[in-house]
């Protein structure tokens, strides 16, 4: 399975993912159009990924800048730039994936989903002062208010 996410620095909430079995061009579309529909920012935003081709790519990139998303590749070699995204996969593959025996590959394809869920709205983290993300967000809209 492939799972390509967005996660909001800020908040370190999922805010874009998609799934699939096979590594497609439309699935690494699929989470910044999701994160863009969930979030609708209204200035440029920094997208960074890593160096893999299908993050390269003239599609893809076309698409990053159809939304003002300014594309940011890691480093060679250098796996610190990616280390909120690490962390998340080693969280749901810790919490989640090595403890899940699937029925299914219906089970297996939401099983990911049900996890970015509790995730950004119930698990706490130790960057946010020990709030979900959800939490955090809510916070910081409502003392901005």
């Amino acid at each position: 399975m492939y799972l390509p996410v967005v996660i909001d620095l800020y908040s370190r909430a999922v805010v874009g993912w998609a799934m699939h079995h096979r590594m497609q061009q439309a699935l690494i579309h699929a989470a910044p159009e999701r994160a863009v529909a969930r979030r609708q920012p209204q200035t440029e935003v920094l997208l960074h990924s890593d160096r893999s081709s299908q993050y390269r790519a003239y599609d893809y990139q076309v698409l990053l800048r159809r939304h003002r998303i300014v594309p940011s590749n890691s480093r060679p070699g250098n796996c610190w730039d990616n280390a909120a995204m690490e962390s998340f996969f080693r969280s749901l593959k810790a919490e989640q994936v090595y403890l899940t025996r699937y029925a299914s590959y219906q089970e297996a394809k939401t099983g990911p989903f049900d996890y970015i869920r509790f995730y950004n709205h119930h698990r706490r983290h130790s960057t946010l002062g020990y709030l979900s993300q959800m939490e955090f967000e809510r916070r910081k809209t409502s003392s901005s208010s």
